[in-house]
């Protein structure tokens, strides 16, 4: 069989969807394992590979599938498939396999991995540049970003810049932040409009993308700089009313009976979540871990879980009105995750350790329920014989 022909290289979607919801449950074991201290191991000390690896391991390869699924979409010119998605596929592969091994390896994974991100950015910029469609320079821009914070961390983990693992790890959570909300402006309003079984015209409220990018850029600055907290508190106060009043305008009670609208839009609710613990961590003593993780647990991890779900139906031929009927538990054992790791910590400190260990196990059960359910989906011929 031509490898163009088979169904899990003819798109990016299709390759590291499969391959994102795998490393969640493996790399989320992993970390389940060294948290309770039956195993240690990689190439950097534990906490920070599993950091590293919740966002540009999983993250990044749910981004590089939608990309290289969309571009094509936007610009009418081809991303890469067949050899050459496989060739980037076993890259990102090999990189966490590397990252994961001896301390040794570090220098292997690091070229691994950063020669991952720049395949990457020239796959997704070359039909971009190619039509000169500018409006996606936002997209490329937080792609860049997205390598320069990967390179940031092996320069902390090799000892030449020790400041860098901060900015690459925060700054990796808060960009991917960005780009869920760039995307989520786009598309939700045309999403809810057409998937809810009412009638119901949702519209993005006037400026509020302009405005949430401009507040989100001084809460970026403000947090990574170090400066006075309550500085990034009041940006992200502000990002509070402006995230609320875009959830209030999408809100349409027929959407909570479609997981594929929900699961999105409570993705957003845990970023609004984030933005208002980072506020009050500004003025109170609440810890700005359980900011991060509202932002990386909860609006990264149920946005990606959902855009897959959703890309995967839409692009294999099949309706997104019907999805498999795992999804809705898988996102609602995900939305109980969030919930032990970061509103129980708030609720009850003492059991502080018990809250890591279930979102952990939650976390593993709703991207396990998500492959099994979704591979045969991936590696399967679109249902209407086309090509993709």
């Amino acid at each position: 069989m031509n490898a163009p022909t088979f169904p899990l290289l003819r798109l990016g979607f299709r390759t590291f969807f499969l391959a994102a919801g795998t490393w969640a449950v493996f790399a989320m074991l992993a970390w389940a394992a060294a948290w309770s201290g039956r195993w240690q191991f990689g190439a950097v000390p534990v906490m920070a590979w599993h950091a590293h690896e919740m966002i540009y391991g999983y993250a990044l390869a749910v981004v590089a599938g939608f990309l290289l699924t969309a571009v094509p979409n936007w610009t009418g010119r081809p991303t890469p498939r067949g050899p050459g998605l496989a060739a980037l596929a076993a890259l990102w592969l090999a990189a966490r396999l590397a990252l994961a091994s001896v301390p040794d390896a570090l220098v292997v994974a690091a070229v691994l991995d950063l020669a991952f991100d720049v395949l990457l950015l020239v796959a997704v910029a070359r039909p971009i540049v190619a039509v000169r469609q500018w409006r996606q320079a936002g997209i490329l821009a937080k792609l860049l970003l997205l390598g320069g914070g990967n390179l940031s961390f092996y320069l902390a983990a090799g000892g030449i810049w020790p400041a860098g693992q901060t900015l690459a790890l925060h700054g990796g959570v808060f960009l991917l932040v960005a780009l869920i909300l760039t995307i989520a402006g786009r598309v939700m309003p045309g999403f809810i409009s057409r998937g809810v079984r009412t009638a119901v015209t949702v519209v993005e409220p006037r400026g509020a993308t302009g405005l949430t990018l401009v507040l989100f850029l001084a809460f970026f600055v403000a947090e990574l700089a170090g400066a006075d907290p309550r500085l990034a508190g009041l940006c992200a106060a502000a990002l509070v009313l402006v995230t609320t009043r875009r959830l209030a305008a999408w809100h349409t009670r027929a959407l909570w009976r479609e997981p594929l609208l929900w699961g999105l839009y409570l993705a957003v609710v845990a970023i609004d979540a984030g933005f208002l613990l980072y506020a009050l961590a500004g003025w109170f003593d609440v810890p700005r871990s359980l900011a991060l993780h509202a932002f990386a647990a909860g609006g990264i991890g149920l946005a990606t879980l959902a855009m897959m779900a959703r890309v995967a139906l839409g692009h294999t031929g099949r309706d997104i009105r019907t999805p498999p009927r795992a999804l809705a538990p898988a996102l609602g054992l995900l939305v109980l995750a969030v919930l032990a790791r970061v509103v129980l910590p708030l609720a009850a400190p003492m059991h502080y350790a018990i809250a890591i260990e279930l979102a952990q196990g939650l976390w593993i059960a709703a991207f396990a329920i998500f492959v099994f359910t979704y591979a045969p989906i991936l590696w399967q011929p679109r249902v209407d014989g086309r090509d993709g």
